[in-house]
């Protein structure tokens, strides 16, 4: 595969899952906070299956496609931007696993607080903060991998 395509593929599944994150986190963030369980349920579902399509996929071609393209345009992987955004993917992912088990627990937790007729609990509530904590450091992390693929250089490594 020669490198143009190499490279589309690489900014459309990033696109992907930067997009998807942004989008699921959105929902279920305004779901959560209009407190109606049965919507967060629901909204919740659509969530965990969101990130299995098109997270889990993309999650994958990212560092396929880039590792493609490193070694077809004969890259050193130290060189510092390259280095740097690998670094903030692996931070990145080492956010998601864990959300993903998460964004179970709040489905299930929703599902069980609708079916009996409740509140969201606060087993609901702790699961989110940590939902939204590991959100927030994954978010910032895909930022600077974008700002580092565009720029090629790392501003705040001197």
């Amino acid at each position: 595969m020669d490198y143009l395509a190499l490279k589309w593929l690489h900014i459309l599944s990033s696109t992907v899952l930067f997009g998807t994150g942004i989008g699921s986190a959105f929902y279920l963030l305004l779901a959560t906070l209009g407190r109606d369980v049965r919507t967060v349920a629901r909204v919740g579902g659509y969530v965990v299956v969101a990130d299995w399509l098109f997270t889990a996929t993309t999650a994958v071609l990212q560092p396929l496609t880039g590792g493609l393209m490193v070694r077809s345009a004969g890259m050193a992987w130290s060189t510092p931007w390259l280095a740097w955004s690998v670094g903030l993917y692996g931070l990145a992912i080492a956010c998601w696993l864990p959300v993903v088990w998460i964004q179970h627990r709040l489905r299930d937790e929703a599902r069980r607080c609708a079916a009996a007729g409740f509140t969201l609990s606060a087993r609901y509530w702790r699961f989110f903060i940590a939902w939204v904590a590991l959100g927030f450091v994954a978010f910032f992390a895909f930022l600077a991998i974008f700002w580092l693929m565009v720029a090629k250089q790392v501003p705040w490594a001197g």
